[in-house]
């Protein structure tokens, strides 16, 4: 398996002889915890779409790094761009795929805010070019995959909690500072969380976690990633996610 951009044009014009797939990986550049990189979402993604590339054919595209993360903008280091340019930006990219005879897009996205704009890419491109789309929300796939793994009693799959953290401590253990690791409850209570409403994310958590972090090992990123990656295959060579 060889990401896209270190390709050359004649092993690319090789593999789409091989392939219909391209996997779009996308992340955020944000606030994560004060003990976790700010790109840990794109280098989840990242992980998933190579190990899953290397069990099945497929393209894997250059990361999108940096998505709409406006609500996390009162912490030092967070990026952002607008909806408007995530959209033309991704949708730029996977009309490039699809030229080169690409009918099924999967968007492996690891920013929650990212979620709405890809959904309305997908039914686009499906509309526009006759192809399948589908997209992955990474940190939600993930929960009903490791419901035995919880250890934490507050929000295992909080923002950079547990298994954000064990995720990032079997990827990149160099760039995890488990000195600073935190256990950090919601600051406002909600009475009415099935409403949604703006909300400022810094007066929710000081620290950027919401979740117990103290509990996220190398370990249980391990079995997050295998779990995954099954899944994730499984799904590809399904009917369900079959050309049209």
């Amino acid at each position: 398996m060889t990401l896209v951009q270190y390709m050359t044009w004649v092993d690319f014009d090789a593999l789409r002889r091989q392939t219909d797939l391209v996997l779009i990986p996308l992340g955020a550049v944000e606030v994560y915890g004060p003990h976790l990189p700010m790109g840990a979402d794109g280098i989840a993604t990242m992980a998933l779409t190579q190990r899953v590339a290397e069990r099945v054919p497929a393209f894997v595209a250059p990361l999108i790094p940096v998505g709409f993360s406006q609500s996390l903008a009162e912490f030092p280091g967070t990026l952002s761009v607008r909806p408007q340019s995530l959209l033309a930006y991704t949708r730029d990219v996977a009309e490039s795929f699809i030229r080169w005879g690409c009918r099924r897009i999967l968007f492996v996205n690891g920013h929650a805010g990212n979620v709405p704009y890809l959904n309305e890419l997908a039914l686009e491109l499906e509309a526009t070019y006759q192809v399948r789309c589908a997209q992955i929300d990474w940190w939600r796939f993930i929960q009903p995959l490791v419901e035995d793994l919880v250890e934490s009693d507050l929000l295992p799959h909080g923002h950079a909690a547990e298994f954000g953290t064990s995720v990032m401590l079997h990827l990149v253990p160099e760039h995890v500072r488990m000195e600073r690791a935190v256990r950090t409850e919601p600051a406002l209570p909600d009475d009415f969380p099935e409403f949604l409403r703006p909300r400022s994310y810094r007066a929710q958590t000081a620290t950027g976690v919401l979740g117990d972090a103290t509990k996220g090992t190398a370990e249980k990123g391990a079995e997050v990633m295998r779990r995954a990656v099954e899944r994730v295959v499984a799904f590809i060579q399904s009917d369900a996610f079959r050309a049209p």
